[in-house]
């Protein structure tokens, strides 16, 4: 098995784990919050979908299709339009708002593209080094590995709101 038919399998559990989160909540479900400065399940998955998206697109040299196919527009988040969620405060965790099927949507959207792209790398592409900030530097294959191993953790913490909120 070659190592980008292992790492589309990854892309692939995330996507399917996405929307078994989803299926069935109401919008009032996907908003909930267990306290005031938790995250909600709209937002855990609009989150791990902006970093799939911009952390693919950067390195493919491809636009995010949060901007290119109108899902910033589709969402219409009070928020900067290059937000992913990153350092956002209990105020901005609570402006994301979206309905289950728009979420999904992105998120599959987001998942076509990496995968798309995906399938055209060989291994040697995966030694690039694509971010020096680090030491050692990044290569491709860590940083795709790293964006699978953020996206799990946030499917699975989405995952868990769930059970508590079901549970309500």
């Amino acid at each position: 098995m070659k190592a980008t038919d292992v790492l589309a399998d990854g892309f692939g559990r995330i996507r399917e784990e996405v929307h078994q989160v989803l299926d069935g909540l109401s919008d009032e479900q996907l908003q909930a919050r267990v306290d005031p400065e938790a995250n909600s399940i709209a937002w855990l998955v609009w989150h791990l979908a902006r970093v799939q998206d911009i952390q693919v697109a950067a390195p493919a040299g491809l636009e995010q299709v949060w901007h290119s196919q109108g899902w910033d527009e589709r969402f219409g988040l009070p928020l900067p339009a290059d937000s992913t969620g990153y350092g956002h405060s209990p105020e901005e965790v609570g402006r994301v708002r979206a309905p289950g099927e728009l979420l999904g949507g992105y998120y599959d959207a987001v998942h076509e593209q990496s995968l798309a792209w995906l399938r055209t790398l060989t291994a040697a592409e995966l030694e690039r080094v694509v971010d020096r900030h680090w030491d050692p530097p990044v290569t491709l294959g860590v940083r795709l590995v790293s964006i699978l191993a953020d996206d799990l953790q946030h499917v699975g913490q989405a995952a868990y709101v769930r059970g508590l909120v079901e549970r309500r």
